[in-house]
């Protein structure tokens, strides 16, 4: 398992701390198909490897309900348990498929308060073999301004490789 680090951190430690996870996550989860595994591993493992991720969770997109996510595999407090796709920093990402790095929530309008220790967030899209969305990965931080495209760009990569890659075959 990777080292955890304090925040904020040095950017060769931070690449460095994101190397170690994305072999983890790759390690552990080779073979695995089921997709709740692979969400569960991937919020444990990001969760354990950086001591300023508090929040770290799939909100799945909800086939029955269109334009709705609904909470899936985290790790921290209480998360919400449904967001409608355009409704703060998650349904934004959702509906616009791009990520969100917000370095204030209380600057952002609509933020959707589940836990008021929450200062920043980076919300990821996450898109099957076909493009598809099928969820967004939500990380929250206690600090302002804790994620940038450092973060951004190696956590696309780490759900690229976990749910969009020929080495993912399970069924949407």
């Amino acid at each position: 398992m990777p080292a955890s680090h304090p925040f904020p951190m040095p950017v060769r430690d931070k690449r460095a701390l994101y190397a170690g996870v994305t072999e983890e996550i790759a390690a552990v989860l080779e073979g695995e198909p089921d997709r709740i595994a692979r969400m569960a591993t991937v919020a444990a493992l990001l969760r354990q490897a950086f001591n300023h991720f508090f929040w770290v969770g799939f909100y799945v997109v909800d086939p029955a309900r269109p334009g709705e996510l609904v909470v899936g595999p985290y790790q921290g407090t209480l998360g919400c348990l449904r967001i409608a796709f355009g409704r703060g920093v998650c349904g934004v990402a959702a509906e616009s498929r791009q990520t969100q790095i917000v370095a204030d929530v209380h600057a952002f309008p609509g933020h959707i308060a589940c836990d008021s220790r929450s200062q920043s967030e980076i919300v990821v899209p996450v898109f099957n073999q076909l493009g598809d969305l099928i969820a967004v990965l939500d990380v929250d931080a206690a600090q302002k301004a804790a994620f940038d495209q450092i973060d951004a760009q190696c956590l696309d990569a780490i759900l690229k490789a976990t749910f969009s890659s020929d080495a993912f075959t399970a069924p949407a």
